[in-house]
């Protein structure tokens, strides 16, 4: 294959994880603004998985999926960035409006990108990007966490709860975590969480036997569901974040906030991109990893862009408890 030309997953429409194919497509050719990345590895998400199934709005097709990829710079027209410099890049409309991250290259905004130097191995780096921005942006901007709290992860096996779990117990809090299997639990205990709660949709009294007057913070990443629960679980000027989705599952039907929502206890959300993720900050969780200080959750690591299809299939399963990552 020539230098012209390279590997992508492509997706033409919605369907099952046999509709994501294996193609060659031309090198996209950056200019000023740009970046053009060579995708040594890159991390799978929930956002990919809607986008597959028909439940995000504005993706346009056939597409490259990939909200995120980890790599080296190939060229930047502007000259923001070194050719072999480190760097990950994430959402901005990767994926979604224009090709993203399941390549062998990737052409992406100045602003998707995010440098990084480390000697760690792609399989690893390749799980960090979104799922430390979800997690960092989760704790510190939507629940403003502080040593000493009480922190209840729900959906603690997703890779972001996972991450969410290693930081939280960086800053030092007590961290609380739920899975729906208690075989599971020992994949939370692995990255610090100090209890575990077996899910059975409804946790609020069990919470409250761990933490009497509840906890300080909770992170919705299952969505939808279990969000009333959650905030049943949480102390008077406690907050409920919600960031995830892991239900497919993101819209309050019939939601009465003075019947849902406790008195005192705060509702919030979380959303954010590659500006909400310091380069200072990837790097000192890299530099903590490296030092065995820091874990980063990976599920799974597959090769080959012909893995996709399984990966997804794995990732749509809950097959493991972690980051699923894919080097090209």
């Amino acid at each position: 294959m020539s230098t012209s030309s390279m590997r992508a997953v492509v997706l033409d429409a919605p369907g099952a994880p046999e509709a994501l194919t294996v193609r060659t497509l031309p090198v996209p050719t950056p200019t000023t603004g740009q970046v053009l990345v060579r995708v040594r590895a890159f991390g799978l998400n929930r956002s990919e998985l809607h986008t597959r199934l028909g439940l995000a709005v504005g993706v346009t097709f056939p597409r490259v999926l990939g909200i995120e990829a980890t790599g080296e710079v190939v060229s930047a027209p502007g000259g923001e960035f070194a050719p072999g410099q480190q760097v990950v890049a994430m959402m901005g409309g990767m994926g979604r409006t224009f090709d993203g991250g399941y390549a062998e290259y990737a052409c992406v905004p100045v602003s998707s990108v995010v440098p990084f130097e480390s000697a760690l191995d792609w399989g690893l780096l390749g799980a960090v990007p979104e799922m430390l921005q979800t997690a960092h942006g989760s704790l510190t901007v939507g629940l403003d966490v502080q040593p000493g709290q009480t922190l209840l992860v729900r959906g603690g096996t997703s890779s972001v709860g996972l991450a969410a779990a290693v930081l939280a117990g960086r800053r030092g809090l007590r961290v609380l975590a739920t899975t729906r299997s208690a075989e599971r639990a020992a994949a939370l205990e692995a990255v610090g969480v100090d209890d575990v709660v077996v899910d059975d949709g409804s946790i609020a009294a069990r919470v409250r036997e761990l933490v009497p007057g509840g906890v300080d913070g909770a992170l919705e990443l299952v969505g939808a569901p279990t969000v009333r629960d959650t905030l049943a679980a949480t102390a008077v000027h406690g907050v409920v974040c919600f960031t995830g989705m892991l239900s497919n599952s993101w819209v309050l039907p019939d939601f009465y906030p003075n019947d849902w929502i406790p008195r005192g206890v705060r509702l919030t959300a979380y959303s954010g991109d590659a500006s909400d993720l310091p380069a200072e900050v990837l790097q000192e969780f890299l530099d903590a990893v490296a030092a065995g200080e820091a874990r980063v959750p990976v599920g799974h690591v597959y090769d080959g862009l012909g893995s996709v299809v399984q990966a997804h299939r794995d990732m749509e399963a809950g097959t493991y408890a972690g980051k699923l990552v894919v080097r090209p």
